[in-house]
């Protein structure tokens, strides 16, 4: 059986999940995509982006996109946010870059997700392994995350 962290803790909220395993590790979106039998819109890319006083932000966006730390900003209403490195990714939440996740946080960050994300009913985030991804609602994700939808894609 597959499990990981992020898998546990769905089970213990009682969220149905579809697993999709990966036949190799991928690094790109496409590559991903293709393993899952989804659409790179349908997966949430999940960007960790800092302040320079040390606040984070979560964002998502589709996986064809890319996120804008100027739109997140001026939603949030903050200060300049740069995207947080491999090493501080790894260091301030324990995931490798790709496996991050816009829920199961312990400190309470902002997490704001791309209105693109909404277009499609079921989305994909990472099992938090580069060999699965999750398939879940929409309404179960949105409802995890408690997320700000705002337009935040370049």
């Amino acid at each position: 059986m597959f499990t990981t962290p992020i898998t546990q803790w769905l089970d213990e909220q009682e969220i149905d999940y579809q697993l999709l395993k990966h036949s190799k590790a991928t690094v790109t979106i496409a590559d991903t995509a293709r393993e899952r039998g989804i659409r790179e819109q349908q997966m949430v890319k999940t960007i960790l982006l800092c302040d320079p006083a040390g606040q984070l932000v979560l964002a998502c966006v589709p996986g064809d996109r890319q996120v804008s730390p100027q739109k997140v900003r001026e939603r949030l209403q903050t200060r300049r946010l740069t995207c947080v490195n491999s090493e501080k990714l790894r260091s301030l939440t324990g995931f490798a870059p790709g496996t991050l996740v816009p829920m199961m946080w312990c400190q309470d960050i902002p997490i704001v997700f791309s209105c693109e994300l909404l277009e499609y009913d079921q989305l994909t985030i990472s099992s938090g392994s580069l060999m699965a991804g999750l398939l879940l609602n929409k309404r179960d994700l949105l409802s995890l995350c408690q997320p700000i939808v705002h337009p935040i894609c370049r």
